[in-house]
């Protein structure tokens, strides 16, 4: 059991950055510099200093600990899982992957308006593969890029789980989203809705220790700009995943020290309300998608 979070809220090492981040091991206020992620939370470089004194230098576990601490695995995960569906289309498209089974079987028709019902016809499963297809090489390399570049420090900062969490109601966010709001008859794929909710994830973080927003801002407002201007993308895929992104990293961050009086923020119940409510907020995107589907499909 972690001790009670009291006090400035400020990093223990860095005496001036506001956090609300803690230690999972002794409680310290840390912020993202100080802490390292761990098997369950996250550690501060105290502990992590403390562990590693206690095992050998070169040894098995200290290597599998230290590779745990620096390689975002969710991350490069992703990226391969993307880049192996996009090869697969290509392969069976002949280099043309709108002629790929693959893609046939996985976007998300989409459509909303009078006398429209999308031909879903209970196939759930788009909610979430229409997030691991591509329609082109630009297409995908513009994606895994942005994602190389955001997920590496926020899957650090979050943790493995917490971070895929936040990117699978992102996800499912954006899928359900389109099929609300999106007008007209329109096949979406692509992992840009996910990427937008990592997006509103890194502003939240930003915001949540008071830096400064502006680039962050002006990133997000250039890719909505697109998103508006540039035919063919799907304007609510991307604001479908970055309020979500936005709002399940608001339940890891901000809502438990709002719910939670001082004296009973440890660490292990700071954890658990935020593990809370990011569960709520996957069922919720979830059940929005699964709703719709199944309207669209009766």
């Amino acid at each position: 059991m972690g001790h009670p979070v009291t006090g400035p809220q400020t990093c223990t090492w860095h005496p001036g950055r506001p956090t609300a981040l803690s230690c999972s091991r002794c409680g310290q206020l840390a912020c993202p510099e100080c802490l390292r992620a761990a098997p369950v939370g996250q550690h501060c470089v105290d502990c992590v200093a403390r562990e590693a004194a206690t095992v050998r230098v070169g040894t098995a576990p200290q290597v599998a600990a230290d590779a745990a601490h620096r390689t975002p695995v969710v991350t490069y995960a992703l990226i391969a899982v993307n880049v192996v569906v996009f090869a697969l289309c290509m392969w069976q498209g002949a280099g043309i992957v709108g002629a790929s089974p693959l893609m046939e079987w996985g976007v998300l028709s989409t459509g909303f308006g009078p006398g429209f019902r999308p031909d879903v016809d209970f196939e759930y499963w788009r909610l979430v593969t229409s997030g691991f297809l591509h329609w082109s090489v630009p297409h995908i390399a513009l994606n895994m890029i942005s994602l190389y570049i955001i997920g590496r420090d926020l899957e650090r900062l979050f943790g493995p789980l917490r971070y895929g969490a936040i990117y699978l109601a992102s996800l499912l966010g954006g899928s359900a989203a389109v099929l609300l709001l999106q007008p007209g008859v329109v096949a979406t794929a692509g992992a840009s809705g996910a990427i937008y909710g990592l997006m509103g994830a890194l502003l939240i973080v930003v915001l949540r220790l008071k830096l400064p927003a502006t680039s962050i801002l002006v990133v997000i407002g250039l890719n909505v700009a697109m998103s508006v201007t540039i035919p063919g993308i799907s304007i609510w895929a991307h604001l479908g995943g970055l309020l979500f992104g936005a709002l399940s990293t608001l339940a890891v961050l901000w809502l438990p020290t709002a719910v939670l009086p001082a004296e009973q923020r440890t660490a292990d119940r700071v954890s658990r309300v935020g593990a809370i409510a990011l569960v709520a907020l996957l069922v919720i995107a979830a059940g929005i998608g699964v709703g719709l589907v199944t309207a669209y499909s009766v």
